[in-house]
């Protein structure tokens, strides 16, 4: 088996989340890494769209944000951010948009996630930037989260719920007047890439090679049902060649 990192194992588990010909809204990190991995690889009729207002870009290396030019690479549109929040809005609700890719500083069983302080609101330990748009596409799409696996991040309860998972379980988000059938779809670390059951509560359904799902339960903060993770496919051979070769990873 070929030598990789955990990075490279990460969006090789982004990319498998693209499906080719779908829309989806992609952030600044390793979500562009993955969707640019996707669309040089199994997915090149994917929609990636940017909160910046850039439309379907085909980035042919790895961006460093989504203000990059590089992502402009056959972009059917760059729209002002007015423009691209009102089409978002309008897509995201007529189901026109497959997923989008958020990330927070905290998450709980339930993927509801805090990207706006640590501690008391009034008086954080931490202040982050908060939703930006991360609310809305919350709201509206499925999504698929990528964190950093550590327990005080993957807490039992969060600080703050920036934008809304599965609430408190099955009929959370329809009894807060969301769409119930919308919500987190997956989530990956440098772990694992952790899925929502029929109770909507996270459970492990893969671990990186190399680490125990063990490993991955001890450094949650919540129980974590490992019983049905299988071991992750790695990386083929095209897909590390894109990596390091195209995208530099």
């Amino acid at each position: 088996m070929s030598v990789f990192t955990a990075q490279q194992m990460m969006a090789t588990a982004l990319a498998r989340q693209v499906v080719d010909g779908r829309t989806y809204i992609v952030g600044t990190g390793l979500p562009l890494i993955g969707a640019a991995l996707a669309k040089n690889t199994h997915a090149p009729n994917a929609h990636l769209l940017f909160e910046t207002g850039l439309m379907e870009g085909n980035p042919q290396e790895a961006p460093t944000s989504v203000s990059d030019l590089r992502i402009c690479r056959g972009a059917s549109a760059l729209w002002p951010q007015y423009r691209y929040f009102g089409f978002m809005s309008l897509a995201s609700r007529r189901g026109d948009i497959d997923a989008g890719f958020l990330g927070g500083a905290q998450i709980d069983p339930y993927g509801n996630l805090n990207s706006t302080s640590i501690g008391d609101y009034f008086h954080p330990e931490t202040r982050f930037s908060g939703s930006g748009g991360a609310n809305g596409i919350a709201t509206y799409c499925d999504t698929v989260i990528i964190m950093k696996h550590e327990k005080r991040r993957f807490a039992e309860k969060i600080d703050y719920v920036t934008s809304p998972g599965w609430v408190d379980g099955p009929g959370g988000r329809a009894r807060l007047g969301l769409p119930p059938d919308k919500g987190p779809r997956a989530v990956i670390t440098e772990l694992g890439l952790m899925r929502f059951g029929p109770d909507k509560r996270m459970y492990l359904a893969e671990f990186f090679p190399g680490v125990a799902p063990e490993a991955v339960a001890e450094a949650t903060g919540f129980a974590l049902d490992i019983s049905r993770a299988v071991e992750a496919e790695p990386p083929g051979e095209e897909v590390l060649r894109v990596l390091r070769e195209k995208l530099a990873t």
